[in-house]
């Protein structure tokens, strides 16, 4: 099963945990000394463990001292970009899957939204793979970001620089570590996913995430796991966080980028692979009604990784399906470099 890292460090973090008993001061230790303990009303929180440094604009800065202050533009007018990663154990060290595709996105984003970057892909590339080095863990997550600083105030963004930062910890499957097996239940949101002309889709920004947000906690309390969202036409776009597939008479079906979704890199990966295993991979429009007679249903991200949907909106789902199930194998030896095909989207960090 898909996680997010080997046996050794898969204590469950998706719901509450307390650091153990390591000296506070011992970042690293920290990171792994982790005790379970559950809670009733954690809607599976996913608390952030320190790691001993953060790249902060060229220089590595201790965990503690990684700060900005409180009228940074982005903090108030929600201008920002950022990326989503994850570095792996493999056989060679640590590797962050599809680094340089990332880093790519991310200065996409920034071109999309007029901010001026100041460090190149290769900068960024070579700055990730530092920062992941510091933890001295054999996989975590890594949350590059770029966005407009102190210096000015109101909406002309003219005249902001642009200060970009890379923190990396340790982060378990963002819907549960059993979400390939037993599946999470989905609810349509009543929150619409932004459109074209509102917010790029597009770009993966920070301020667009208030409209993800908002669907994820309306499913929580409503006692779901997840929300999947429809654009203005009525149309599937995503679900807050996820990519969305389905499967019927055996086809693979995925909403196309003019339906709103995230153009996304798991989700290129998701459709490399399952068409590398034989399957019937199409781009096409899908309705709310598509997914209540499904054969399966599944989401991918790089938190979620892969996972399945068990049911929508209290329609049951088969679950887990047998090509959710293959696609999902397959994904969990890639990302560790363990399929030569895939190699090149494994970049090793030492």
């Amino acid at each position: 099963m898909p996680g997010c890292a080997e046996q050794s460090a898969l204590v469950s973090w998706s719901g509450r945990y307390r650091i153990g008993s390591r000296a506070a001061g011992d970042l690293h230790h920290q990171a792994w000394a982790l005790t379970w303990t559950s809670s009733s009303d954690d809607h599976r929180a996913m608390p952030v463990t320190p790691t001993p440094k953060i790249w902060m604009n060229g220089t590595l800065v201790d965990w503690a001292d990684a700060k900005v202050h409180v009228l940074t533009h982005s903090l108030h007018y929600g201008m920002g970009v950022f990326e989503g990663m994850r570095a792996y154990e493999t056989s060679g060290g640590p590797a962050i899957f599809r680094l340089t595709d990332h880093m790519k996105r991310l200065h996409n984003s920034a071109k999309i939204l007029g901010m001026p970057m100041p460090y190149t892909v290769d900068e960024l590339i070579a700055a990730a793979k530092a920062t992941v080095m510091t933890t001295e863990l054999p996989g975590c997550y890594v949350r590059p970001i770029a966005y407009l600083g102190y210096g000015e105030m109101g909406l002309n963004t003219l005249p902001c620089k642009t200060d970009v930062s890379i923190a990396c910890w340790p982060w378990g499957a963002y819907l549960g570590e059993d979400a390939l097996e037993k599946g999470v239940r989905m609810k349509i949101s009543s929150w619409v996913r932004h459109g074209h002309n509102t917010m790029p889709p597009a770009a993966k920004m920070t301020g667009s995430y208030v409209n993800s947000s908002l669907a994820k906690v309306e499913a929580l309390n409503a006692g779901y796991d997840e929300a999947i969202m429809l654009n203005a036409q009525g149309l599937i776009a995503e679900c807050s966080g996820e990519n969305l597939f389905v499967v019927r008479n055996g086809v693979i079906v995925t909403p196309p980028l003019s339906s709103g979704a995230l153009e996304g890199i798991t989700q290129d990966s998701v459709m490399t692979i399952a068409r590398d295993l034989g399957f019937d991979v199409r781009l096409s429009e899908l309705a709310r009604s598509d997914l209540y007679i499904a054969e399966e249903i599944f989401v991918c991200g790089t938190a979620a990784e892969v996972g399945s949907v068990n049911s929508v909106d209290d329609r049951p789902v088969p679950c887990p399906g047998p090509i959710t199930l293959a696609i999902a194998a397959e994904y969990a030896k890639a990302v560790r470099g363990q399929v030569d095909k895939y190699k090149d989207w494994v970049e090793h960090c030492s």
